[in-house]
């Protein structure tokens, strides 16, 4: 879709904690200094922003005040979840091989943990929509609400147990290499069938912790990229998109026959057969991972196993591991590494890319493929080593 045209030249985070006592503009603007640093560019030189959030972040328009942009031709503010982290790396791309901009900052910034806690029902149900009703019935958070679509797979495909456990495991595994993951402690499964259920079939161990943090990405064109400090990695293709209904929480539930797929079915085809790639080609996989089941869904809809079979998939010895035969989040995901919603995802694939993860770097690794979402609606980006 974008070829050479456009690059991620710059990764810039902030410290990942349960309490970062800083507002999320602050955080915003730290990580994007830091990710101009990291490119090796001139902040004055910086014409566009980009970041997404759930009325729990800051404007494109105050980060690029605060940066003393001195030219903002492109700021864009996307309201959106997990499912935009591949998106929003698409807007930037747009921009930038259309002469919209020639450099966007692409963030994400939020305290998710000490100040507006995704999921929190209380503002969505006195407003009305589709919470006031899932409210009624005890669906009050994420956890239970994708726990239906877990409960629903398992009765029709009856994976084992310790196939939610191999990916809770596999990914704590993978953090411990990760100076920046918030949970680094070993797990073992004993220690993950140990941990309380949480909303039925999920335990402790399936649902990613909240954080705060920030994190932000610095695209820029193909030829502006060359002159920069990395390697620069290719935003070779990005797709958005899902199923019926993209935005009705309830009818996820009430007007979808069939709760064993999510977006990535229909996303990835549309990736495949308009790049001409497939899953064979990539490298590395970093999937988003809200919860373990989310995984499972994820991986038959790109295409690393057939529709029922991703249980068997994760459970073997050599998969989901660095140094196995597909490593699936290097970093540890957001299970283990944080919830930055997706973004830090993308971050890992660059640094992979660039060969910059040292313990968990994924040798020769020439293209990865990230996924962004877990229910109706998400996207996916291919990035290839420039």
């Amino acid at each position: 879709m974008f070829g050479p045209k456009a690059s991620i030249s710059g990764v810039g985070y902030t410290p990942l904690t349960r309490a970062s006592g800083k507002t999320p503009l602050q955080l915003a603007v730290e990580a994007s200094r830091a990710a101009a640093e990291d490119a090796g560019i001139e902040l004055a030189s910086i014409d566009g922003v980009v970041i997404y959030g759930l009325h729990d972040s800051t404007t494109a328009a105050a980060i690029a005040t605060e940066l003393r942009l001195l030219n903002p031709r492109w700021t864009v503010d996307l309201v959106g979840g997990g499912h935009a982290a591949c998106a929003v790396i698409g807007h930037a791309a747009a921009a930038v091989t259309t002469g919209l901009a020639s450099s966007v900052l692409v963030v994400r910034a939020a305290n998710g943990r000490s100040g507006r806690r995704l999921g929190g029902v209380g503002e969505e149900v006195r407003a009305g929509g589709s919470s006031q009703y899932l409210a009624n019935v005890g669906l009050l958070t994420y956890p239970q609400q994708m726990a239906m679509w877990a409960r629903r797979y398992i009765e029709q495909f009856n994976p084992a147990p310790e196939a939610y456990a191999n990916i809770a495991v596999k990914s704590r595994a993978n953090a411990i290499k990760n100076p920046r993951a918030i949970m680094r402690t070993p797990m073992t499964m004993d220690d993950y069938f140990a941990s309380p259920m949480v909303a039925d079939p999920f335990r402790l161990f399936d649902i990613c912790p909240e954080s705060d943090g920030a994190l932000a990405l610095l695209v820029t064109g193909g030829d502006r990229a060359a002159d920069l400090r990395h390697v620069p990695v290719l935003i070779e293709y990005v797709e958005h998109g899902g199923l019926s209904r993209p935005g009705a929480d309830l009818e996820d539930f009430l007007g979808l026959e069939d709760l064993s797929r999510n977006f990535a079915g229909p996303v990835a085809r549309q990736m495949y057969d308009r790049s001409g790639l497939s899953i064979n080609d990539f490298d590395l996989l970093e999937i988003y991972d809200c919860f373990t089941h989310t995984v499972l869904l994820t991986l038959e809809g790109i295409g690393v196993a057939p529709l029922g079979q991703a249980a068997e998939w994760v459970c073997e010895p050599d998969t989901m591991t660095l140094g196995g035969s597909m490593p699936v989040n290097t970093h540890g995901g957001l299970l283990s590494e944080g919830y930055l919603m997706g973004l830090s995802h993308v971050a890992e694939a660059v640094l992979q890319l660039r060969g910059q993860c040292g313990e968990r770097q994924v040798p020769n690794a020439q293209r990865a493929l990230v996924t962004a979402g877990a229910m109706m609606q998400g996207s996916l980006a291919a990035l290839v080593k420039g």
